[in-house]
């Protein structure tokens, strides 16, 4: 739906240029809205609704059999009867019967790479570095979420890529310059799971891999199934959870069960080495207070696991959803406020003005302004959205402690920072308590730490099989609170942590970032590193503490010499960072 005004823009200016050339449209931004473009744009000629492999290639020949018919009347029959159109005949739209979707997907053809642009081209127009490339691994869904239009898209069926075909798909991404992971685009991977299973011994039986990502609903995916896709190559999973309340999920019709333990999957999702995207949106109709409330509280909760990426959205009222029925009508676009699924677009003048001529068409450009506390409410939800996942994302103890400590859910400490108008750090700092200094002054550890290991990007597989070890760096902390103990603490599964003396170093090197606890003396040993930069006269001074380097190499933080431990292995293998 974002790109369908500028495909109304181009077409009305090829329509100008070509006034008798058939202009046709495709895709989900015409889902439920087919006739209307007719009816409306006179220099549209049809829609191809739905799948359209096998609808283009039938009208196309269709249509040049018509032009070749000399009777103006013959020529006006030739789509009669066309499944899956709906086009403009005499004059009037006509909505031809649904076409079926295509049974089996072994029957699409192989892509064809080398009639597109090089990977790398695009990547040097959009900035991205990731090198994240798509691939066609199934379709449909049979869930109708109110929110969304894919289920009604596809037909409300599912259908997977066989797997000997996806395999081949993935792994011909390899020879693609540019190309490092393979995002598997069907929504619901995983919804059959032998299949799912099956993919995943294919591709783990690979001696190397290729690392991809995919989108899941959580109650698809048990652990046994996690713990295959994480030996498969998997490193993330985009999990749609909308909402913490039961209850609004329910009225969206997201079909989710109570029973799910939502952070135990994303545990056993994390133990397996996959980052989870855990997917909620803010403003839902049959939202209240309590039921926002709580969707941040589990939002921090995730958080907290430790590796979990948030991402918040504010519901569109699409075209082709349910959404779009009820709230389109009632709903508009709020300045300053691009909705997420339209993000970036409907800024040229030729696009605003379809937008505005035609609002019922394009309600994904609009927000639901016509639930309770209108405009107002929808800002307050763009701050949450905007702010709170990426506090929760940069310090989970942090926030989590300073909100138990002054006894506030999720929410209300948000709103408690928003009053202050200070960053959270200030805002923390100015409580002076030691704990809540000590938990701060870790995550921002572990912050610079991975800034530092940015130079290392790639996943757990490619670093797993990097020739060249990356550069190791620590920084030391030494704090009144056993900071193991905090997140078990803040989940309510774990004892107070006792105020005492304890010693950490924050390591970034081939393992990533990791948070370690040191003996006193390796702590002062690793001290004496960061301030002279030589460890001889202190270890002449502690003979004793050369013992004390074996849990040094266990950490891979160091190379001990085969038959000496020295001391210059310490200092040219590992830099101790100043701490802040």
């Amino acid at each position: 739906g974002a790109t369908l005004p500028a495909a109304l823009s181009i077409a009305e200016q090829i329509a100008k240029r070509h006034p008798t050339l058939p202009i046709i449209l495709g895709g989900p931004g015409t889902t439920g809205i087919d006739q209307q473009l007719i009816e409306r744009f006179a220099f549209l000629f049809a829609v191809a609704r739905g799948e359209a492999e096998n609808t283009l290639p039938e009208l196309v020949q269709r249509l040049a059999q018509g032009k070749q018919q000399m009777d103006p009347k013959l020529r006006d029959e030739a789509l009669a009867g066309l499944t899956g159109i709906t086009w403009r005949r005499a004059g009037v739209a006509v909505r031809e019967p649904d076409r079926a979707p295509l049974k089996d997907l072994a029957q699409l053809p192989e892509n064809a790479w080398d009639l597109l642009p090089p990977l790398l081209e695009y990547k040097r127009i959009t900035g991205e570095s990731e090198g994240l490339t798509p691939i066609d691994s199934g379709r449909g869904c049979i869930f109708d979420c109110s929110f969304c239009t894919i289920g009604r898209f596809w037909g409300r069926r599912s259908r997977t890529l066989p797997t000997a075909r996806l395999v081949r798909e993935v792994l011909a991404i390899r020879d693609m310059p540019g190309a490092r992971n393979a995002y598997l685009c069907h929504d619901i991977f995983g919804a059959e799971r032998d299949k799912a299973l099956e993919f995943c011994e294919a591709m783990g039986a690979l001696e190397q891999p290729l690392p991809w990502e995919c989108r899941a609903r959580v109650d698809h995916l048990d652990p046994e199934l996690i713990a295959a896709m994480g030996r498969a190559g998997c490193y993330r999973v985009l999990l749609g959870i909308e909402s913490a309340d039961a209850r609004v999920r329910r009225h969206c019709n997201k079909q989710l069960s109570t029973d799910i333990d939502i952070l135990g999957r994303l545990r056993a999702t994390l133990a397996a080495g996959i980052t989870p995207i855990v997917s909620l949106i803010l403003g839902l109709p049959g939202e209240d207070r309590a039921a926002l409330a709580a969707t941040c509280e589990f939002a921090m909760h995730a958080a907290l696991l430790g590796g979990v990426q948030l991402s918040f959205h504010l519901p569109n009222p699409q075209p082709g959803c349910k959404l779009g029925e009820d709230e389109g009508a009632r709903s508009q676009a709020v300045p300053g406020i691009d909705p997420d699924m339209a993000f970036g677009t409907g800024d040229t003048p030729s696009e605003a003005k379809w937008i505005a001529a035609h609002p019922d068409l394009f309600s994904s450009f609009a927000l639901l302004t016509g639930q309770v506390g209108g405009e107002a409410h929808v800002r307050e939800l763009h701050a949450i959205a905007g702010l709170l996942p990426e506090i929760l994302m940069r310090y989970p103890r942090s926030f989590a402690l300073w909100a138990r400590k002054s006894g506030k859910n999720a929410l209300e400490s948000f709103e408690r920072l928003s009053a202050t108008g200070r960053s959270f750090e200030a805002a923390v700092r100015s409580e002076q308590d030691a704990q809540l200094d000590a938990v701060l002054a870790w995550e921002q550890a572990i912050l610079r730490c991975a800034a530092r290991d940015s130079g290392n990007i790639g996943t757990q597989t490619e670093r797993a099989s990097a020739a060249k070890p990356s550069r190791v760096s620590a920084e030391l902390l030494r704090v009144p609170i056993d900071l193991r103990q905090i997140g078990e603490y803040l989940l309510e599964t774990g004892p107070a942590p006792k105020m005492q003396t304890h010693h950490f170093a924050v390591v970034t090197g081939p393992r990533g970032v990791r948070t370690l606890k040191l003996e006193a003396e390796l702590f002062e040993m690793l001290q004496e590193l960061k301030t002279r930069g030589d460890l001889g006269p202190w270890l002449r001074e502690h003979p004793h503490a050369y013992s004390s380097l074996s849990q040094l190499a266990r950490e891979g933080l160091l190379c001990l010499a085969p038959s000496e431990s020295d001391p210059r292995n310490l200092q040219s293998q590992l830099e101790v960072a100043p701490t802040e």
